[in-house]
């Protein structure tokens, strides 16, 4: 079949849009790029869809018409609070025509109230049902009944009733803005941690950060990693559902108090010994790290289950409600680790036998009940993740924050890791997500993560989605969503081919984003989507109308001639930083640091090219100086006399932007130069997500250095009544109270 145009199949095309993979994308310089019908193809087959032909697109598309006939309800529906849509509930009768019938509508409101109402229907080929009036938010089930003299049709459908937008700024903090930190947990150094920055550590930064002002502390992505060989990214993790338990205090184990015998152990020169050197590498060692981290946790497992488990003491009844709030989903990521775990199965379920792919067969059934202590340990790890996560949230709202800590939800999950066993269906296999050339990556950027089928998710109702969103919340006053174009559409690159290759496949963006809000406000938390790069027109209207902040970058805050654009350009509502992860902290850019490694690695091909990045920087550093001056947070005519004066006035000039909230790196803080990421580079380049901090927590928050850094202008709340005088939020205090 060949459309008027003679360039390809029509059904093909309509099949494609239908099942949402767009036609084309606007690339960052305007130009259309079309999706060709190969790429078409190689998408439906990863769907499941086969279109290897003309005639198979037609038979296709039938089925695909033919099974929304048969669809009597929508297995989701998310719906405004308040919307007339509220008021009834459409049904199509089925086809052909069965002659007349009854029907019964049963309503679940979650929390556990229940209503029934029946009726009859005769001639119509639709029929309108009332809903319960004032249906509150949440999570609700409907049950239809259908019944004629010959056949009974029984359907179902979630119906998800959400706020207008997420909470605002405004709401948790009034009409002033505000700032806060951002950190990379892993990066922390202290006297006490084992080589990674742990929860202890965040709750200690959030205790100085309350401290001196700040309102909220942003961290990495917390997701689940193997942290093995090169599986350590943050960003690639093995499940979002659940947490790394590196990051794991052991010291503060409750176990441990019970435990002499393993504090001993802990306790030995041995040890002590093994702990100073991973403490004091420069890189942490994630392997083995852990390793050491996993023979103590072990042991403290033994000792809860043997002093603990079945005692009905307040630990173990924590326990227990911990287990039945994330069943079944916990009981199957630890599954996946003690399988993974096991000799000879390793941490990619793809290549374990084949009985063991299904995380539904027997096989994984008696498995699970023959290790059962080595599952209990990997649900264990989690709840005390949990409640140690927990208590660092506790220490920043007793320092004064009124967001405390905000995760990061990272865009996709390994096709090699948990999530993606434990939930087959809904993980595209055969293609990734990834991005359209850019003048950074002629071929595109793939991701190497397997996207979720939307079909699927709305089929689950979005089940999936809001364990990831209410893992994000839980513990928050705050939601860094990566990559948040992605609620919208993502960027799939069938296996085999280039990201010159890929094309765009269409999300239910109202339907996710209602989900989001609702978990907001539930969780009294804001959201902040991060939206740099190419962003579709109708995406900033769309976070705006749902209340999801913008994220506005200093370095890409430029205008049409290369200069940093002015404080009053940057929206209200936005959180304003300096830099992310994937940039540069503020010492590196302006050294170059940046550019001496995108040499070394490749990304610049040869020293002409580096030579014209090094003047292109030059000039940047000069606009930056010239923004400076402006804003009179520099004297006219001096460079910066020192690093941290540097970042002072950047920190002061995003304090003075009308975005409502502004994150300040600690990294630029305590004058970093090396990245702690370098974007599509392998680790046998660069080593990204290993680099440590230079200074540890004690000593930044004693640090001039630091103070000279952390400057804000007119954001500083007032600090805790009783902090000492001569501590570092006085003196913060004292600086911001000079300028």
């Amino acid at each position: 079949m060949t459309d008027a145009n003679g360039d390809g199949s029509a059904a093909l095309r309509e099949l494609a849009e239908r099942i949402g993979i767009a036609d084309g994308y606007h690339s960052n310089t305007g130009a259309w790029c079309a999706a060709s019908d190969h790429t078409r193809r190689a998408l439906l087959a990863a769907l499941g869809v086969d279109a290897s032909t003309d005639a198979a697109a037609a038979s296709a598309l039938a089925a695909l018409d033919a099974a929304s006939q048969a669809e009597l309800l929508a297995p989701v529906r998310v719906v405004v609070h308040g919307d007339a849509q509220l008021e009834q509930l459409d049904v199509r009768v089925p086809s052909p025509h069965p002659g007349p019938g009854s029907w019964r509508l049963e309503v679940r409101v979650e929390g556990g109230e229940r209503s029934v109402t029946h009726g009859s229907w005769r001639e119509e080929s639709s029929i309108a049902l009332a809903l319960p009036a004032a249906l509150p938010l949440g999570y609700h089930r409907l049950r239809l009944t259908l019944v004629t003299a010959a056949n009974r049709w029984i359907n179902e459908q979630t119906l998800i009733i959400v706020p207008p937008r997420c909470v605002s700024p405004e709401d948790l903090l009034g009409e002033r803005g505000t700032f806060g930190l951002t950190a990379n947990l892993y990066t922390l150094c202290s006297r006490a941690n084992w080589g990674v920055g742990d929860f202890s550590d965040l709750g200690a930064l959030a205790e100085w950060a309350g401290d001196i002002g700040a309102d909220f502390i942003g961290v990495n992505p917390l997701h689940a990693v193997v942290n093995r060989g090169t599986d350590i990214s943050p960003y690639s993790p093995v499940s979002r559902v659940f947490r790394n338990p590196i990051y794991v205090d052991v010291m503060r184990v409750p176990e441990l108090q019970t435990a002499p015998e393993v504090r001993a152990r802990l306790e030995s020169s041995e040890v002590v010994a093994e702990l100073a050197v991973l403490r004091d590498a420069r890189a942490v060692r994630y392997e083995q790290v852990m390793a050491v981290k996993r023979l103590a946790l072990d042991a403290l497992h033994r000792v809860f289950l043997e002093r603990v488990r079945g005692s009905g003491n307040e630990r173990d009844r924590a326990y227990n409600a911990y287990l039945a709030a994330e069943e079944p989903e916990l009981s199957q990521f630890a599954t996946w680790m003690a399988i993974a775990e096991e000799a000879g199965h390793g941490f990619d379920w793809r290549r374990w036998p084949a009985d063991f792919r299904d995380a539904g067969s027997a096989a994984v059934a008696k498995f699970s009940k023959e290790r059962a202590k080595r599952v209990d340990l990997h649900r264990w790890l989690q709840f005390e993740a949990d409640r140690q996560l927990g208590d660092a949230a506790h220490r920043a709202r007793n320092a004064g924050m009124r967001v405390g800590l905000y995760q990061d939800l990272a865009i996709g999950t390994s096709p090699a890791g948990a999530d993606a066993w434990a939930f087959p269906e809904l993980f595209v296999h055969g293609v990734s997500v990834g991005a359209p050339p850019d003048p950074y990556a002629a071929d595109g950027q793939n991701w190497g993560l397997p996207p979720l089928d939307p079909r699927e998710l709305r089929r689950t109702s979005y089940r999936y989605f809001i364990e990831l969103v209410r893992s994000g919340f839980r513990h928050g006053g705050a939601l860094r969503i990566d990559h948040v174009m992605g609620l919208f559409r993502l960027f799939w690159i069938p296996d085999g081919m280039s990201g010159k290759d890929g094309a765009y496949v269409r999300y239910p963006a109202d339907d996710l984003l209602g989900i989001v809000a609702l978990e907001s406000v539930r969780n009294n938390a804001i959201v902040v989507g991060e939206d740099l790069g190419t962003v579709p027109d109708y995406v900033p209207p769309a976070l705006e109308k749902w209340g999801v902040l913008s994220s506005k970058v200093l370095y890409f805050e430029r205008d049409d001639q290369g200069g940093f654009k002015p404080p009053h350009s940057y929206p209200a509502r936005s959180l304003a930083t300096a830099n992310t992860h994937d940039l540069p902290p503020l010492a590196g850019f302006w050294n170059g640091r940046d550019i001496e490694i995108r040499r070394a690695v490749g990304m610049i091909p040869n020293d002409d090219e580096a030579a014209r990045v090094r003047s292109e920087r030059e000039n940047e550093r000069n606009a930056l100086v010239r923004l400076l001056e402006h804003e009179a947070l520099i004297p006219s005519g001096e460079v910066p006399h020192s690093l941290p004066e540097l970042c002072g006035a950047v920190h002061g000039f995003l304090c003075r932007t009308p975005a409502k909230l502004v994150g300040l790196s600690l990294d630029d803080l305590a004058g970093e130069v090396e990245p702690v990421n370098v974007p599509g580079v392998g680790p046998d380049r660069f080593s990204s997500w290993t680099r440590k901090m230079r200074l540890s927590i004690e000593t930044i928050s004693m640090s001039d250095d630091v103070r000279t850094a952390l400057r804000c202008d007119g954001r500083v709340r007032t600090a805790r009544v009783d902090t000492p005088p001569n501590s570092a939020a006085a003196n913060a205090k004292d600086l911001s109270a000079g300028q």
